[in-house]
């Protein structure tokens, strides 16, 4: 072997070394910006307010994140069906989207653990009787496409059968709109956005039918799948968020009380 043929080698190895090496993080620290892909229409976990400026849990969460990483943060308005496409596009580093940790979604990209847990209840219009999930039998219902919510209630209009039918929409502000101009007779949200939607009277009428009897819904930090780095700090970082008390902080902050475990009983996580 002669000198060229070692060099040579060293060379490639310091090549694929150093290409291995690169991180997400890393890019990010560089920089100087965090880019979150952020839903706004979800309020109290992402919307803007009079002046138009994004504002909730969602946003206040991603401004923790950037702090701690010493860059701006820059929110990335992304409706729901984007929030993957966003990440997967480049057009945002990481999701801080109330993103529920599916296994269909993991094929695409990486969950941290839980930040925020969610439960559901129905939502729907004065005066149409549906004043429970079962009552939601044989109705017209309609919720936001791909979500948690939209996924198990079209799964139980179809099981129950009886002319029941379901809409899915773009955005949460158009299953809104929908339910208050009489399209479809409820919806199924989350109890924090029911709650928010219905104090805010921006679409008069609505009112909440009763419980949901989903599993509570996670929902983890989002990042691309190969960013072991990334999401490896991403999670130290919702452990810090919990163990300092910022979360019960925001939680008390943007929907009052106590904030919800992020453990499964039995499981590690």
């Amino acid at each position: 072997m002669n000198f060229k043929t070692v060099a040579g080698g060293l060379i490639a190895a310091t090549l694929v070394a150093g290409t291995a090496q690169a991180d997400k993080l890393d890019d990010i620290i560089a920089s100087g910006t965090l880019r979150c892909a952020v839903v706004l229409d979800f309020p109290p976990m992402g919307s803007r307010d009079e002046n138009n400026e994004p504002i909730g849990f969602d946003v206040d969460y991603c401004r923790d994140l950037a702090k701690v990483l010493g860059v701006e943060a820059e929110i990335v308005e992304t409706p729901f069906p984007d929030r993957i496409p966003a990440l997967v596009s480049g057009r945002a580093d990481v999701g801080v989207a109330s993103t529920s940790d599916t296994l269909e979604r993991a094929k695409t990209v990486g969950f941290t653990i839980p930040y925020f847990a969610f439960t559901n209840v129905v939502l729907t219009k004065e005066g149409t009787g549906a004043d429970s999930y079962e009552s939601l039998k044989g109705r017209t219902v309609g919720s936001v496409a791909g979500t948690y919510e939209a996924i198990a209630l079209e799964k139980d209009i179809k099981a129950w059968g009886e002319g029941g039918s379901f809409r899915p929409y773009q955005s949460q502000a158009d299953v809104f709109l929908a339910l208050s101009q009489g399209q479809i007779e409820a919806t199924v949200v989350t109890s924090t956005v029911a709650s928010s939607i219905v104090e805010s009277g921006r679409y008069e009428g609505l009112t909440i039918g009763g419980d949901a009897p989903y599993l509570p819904d996670y929902v983890s930090l989002i990042a691309l799948r190969s960013e072991y780095g990334l999401l490896n700090y991403l999670d130290l970082f919702i452990n810090q968020q919990v163990r300092t008390g910022r979360y019960q902080e925001l939680y008390e902050k943007w929907v009052g009380g106590a904030a919800p475990d992020l453990t499964v009983n039995k499981v590690y996580r």
